[in-house]
């Protein structure tokens, strides 16, 4: 009994243990059986953990990725520039400044596995044209210019942190599908992002600016501003050099001349029609030279003399009153308002601007672009144009035909930029001068029954495009075109000369005679002498 006694635990009257001890050996057959197995080695357990750890870093970094890829962009305004600032992952840090269509700048701005760019897109028209016509506000916009970036780029920072964090917290959650591990994805995210934005930010280097890597167009740039006493004395060299050649376009006339087709009769009006000098002040050298060999009566301008209408930009205009010549002139859609009152303060020069004048006896129509877009790339045309501005263009042509049959004298000659805009003066006068597309270009506008044909005359490029004229492999050529006009006013031969462009000086003329002016007959060319 006793023995008994002693291999059963005492119970009360519930069935409970009578004693701790018995309670506690009671107990120990139940945790015993919640075991499944032997524990892990704890290689094994390390080696869970540390795949962990790789997930969360891995779904981390692509968050970074993605996110910043999404929310890494705005627009802001840039003095008056409208300009997109994108914030990319990268190998090193960077800043690259794209300003089309001449190209970007490449800056070593910062350090750090992120880069920057900020491309500079169109200009806001009321903002440029507030700043051309406050001189003091252009001041004020480049050192606003600095601020604007800098808070462009701390917003940009802001909202690549906040989308990165968004991005990382939704694909950890989709991913593990446990809390834990998402805060800790989330938080590696935003310990990257942050790291990676105060890293550019402590090693920033604003003296990057001066120290460009230049690409497209603006490989040209380093040439141009860099090194200013060696251009200016390439510049001497090239421009005695031209000048030489240029004379030689007398030996050209001479030959021209003496050949069996058209002399000019007496009372014949000499014209010469230049357009888009774009800033290069070869193109004044060239019409001084061709005013002084051919006899000009008249010279006649279409248009972009300028390349972005600034104020500085109007001191270029100077050199009209060394001609001592009627100079007739309209804006074209890289002349700012403040551009044709530069050349209106000219004491030979005359702007018109859906108006007429009279001058070395010709009534000449002329009306001005009615865009101003520096920025934007010459076409061909009526080619690349919105309908919006299309109908803008051709409605200059309209309201300058108007003009025209209003006018109390008979219009010889009418002046518009693009050529776009010349349909409208189809039969309203029997020449219509344009420029715009550097290209040159006769032709005759298509007859309308009852009508008298039209003749369109595009000039190329005065100033052979300026820097613009670098874009091709081949530089732009340097063209102007002397117009020979009988009693009556109408043509009857014309000139066309062609100067190689920046950099060469390669001169030729061509004579075209026009057989019967009223009838329209084709043009035949003379051959082409070349000095």
């Amino acid at each position: 009994m006793d023995g008994q006694e002693n291999e059963q635990p005492t119970t009360g009257d519930a069935g409970a243990p009578a004693s701790g001890r018995g309670r506690r050996w009671a107990l120990r057959p139940r945790r015993d059986r919640r075991a499944t197995g032997p524990a892990p080695a704890p290689w094994v357990r390390v080696a869970r953990r540390v795949g962990v750890a790789l997930a969360v870093l891995a779904i981390a970094l692509a968050g970074v990725v993605l996110g910043t890829f999404a929310g890494g962009r705005m627009h802001t305004d840039i003095g008056p520039f409208r300009a997109e600032l994108t914030l990319a992952p990268a190998l090193r840090g960077g800043t690259t400044v794209d300003i089309p269509p001449l190209g970007a700048l490449q800056l070593h701005s910062h350090e750090g596995p992120t880069h920057l760019t900020v491309a500079l897109g169109a200009l806001d028209q009321r903002r440029t044209e507030a700043l051309i016509d406050d001189p003091a506000s252009i001041s004020r916009a480049s050192q606003s210019a600095v601020t604007d970036v800098r808070n462009g780029v701390l917003r940009l920072g802001l909202r690549t942190v906040g989308m990165t964090l968004l991005v990382t917290l939704l694909l950890a959650a989709l991913v593990f599908r446990n809390t834990r591990r998402t805060a800790w994805a989330g938080g590696t995210a935003l310990a990257v992002t942050v790291g990676s934005l105060g890293l550019a930010a402590s090693t920033l280097r604003p003296q990057a600016i001066e120290e460009p890597r230049y690409e497209g167009l603006l490989v040209n740039a380093p040439a141009i501003v860099g090194d200013a006493r060696r251009i200016a004395n390439d510049y001497t060299k090239y421009a005695e050099q031209l000048q030489r050649l240029v004379g030689n376009v007398s030996q050209l006339y001479t030959t021209v001349s003496a050949l069996p087709v058209y002399e000019p009769a007496p009372g014949t009006t000499r014209v010469l029609h230049v357009s888009d000098m774009h800033l290069n002040p070869t193109g004044w050298q060239l019409i001084r030279t061709v005013v002084e060999q051919f006899g000009i009566d008249v010279v006649i301008d279409t248009g972009d003399i300028t390349d972005w209408g600034s104020e500085p930009e109007a001191s270029f205009v100077g050199s009209i009153g060394l001609l001592k010549k009627p100079y007739v002139y309209i804006r074209g859609n890289h002349d700012s308002a403040r551009t044709a009152a530069a050349v209106a303060q000219q004491p030979n020069a005359i702007v018109l601007d859906n108006s007429t004048t009279t001058v070395a006896g010709l009534t000449i129509a002329g009306i001005g672009d009615p865009r101003f877009t520096p920025d934007k790339n010459t076409s061909p045309a009526g080619s690349g144009l919105t309908p919006q501005v299309a109908d803008q263009v051709i409605s200059a042509g309209t309201k300058l035909a108007t003009t025209i049959r209003e006018s109390p004298k008979p219009v010889n000659i009418a002046l518009v930029h693009d050529p776009a805009s010349a349909g409208p003066l189809n039969g309203v006068c029997p020449l219509v001068l344009a420029g715009h597309t550097h290209a040159r270009q006769v032709s005759k506008l298509p007859e309308s029954p009852g009508q008298p044909p039209t003749q369109l005359m595009v000039e190329g490029s005065t100033g052979g495009a300026g820097l613009r004229g670098l874009e091709g492999e081949k530089p732009t050529p340097l063209t102007m075109t002397v117009l020979y006009l009988d009693q009556d006013k109408l043509l009857q031969a014309y000139d066309d000369i062609t100067v190689g462009g920046t950099g060469q000086a390669q001169v030729n003329l061509e004579r075209h005679v026009i057989k019967d002016p009223k009838a329209g007959a084709e043009v035949p060319v003379t051959p082409t002498p070349t000095r």
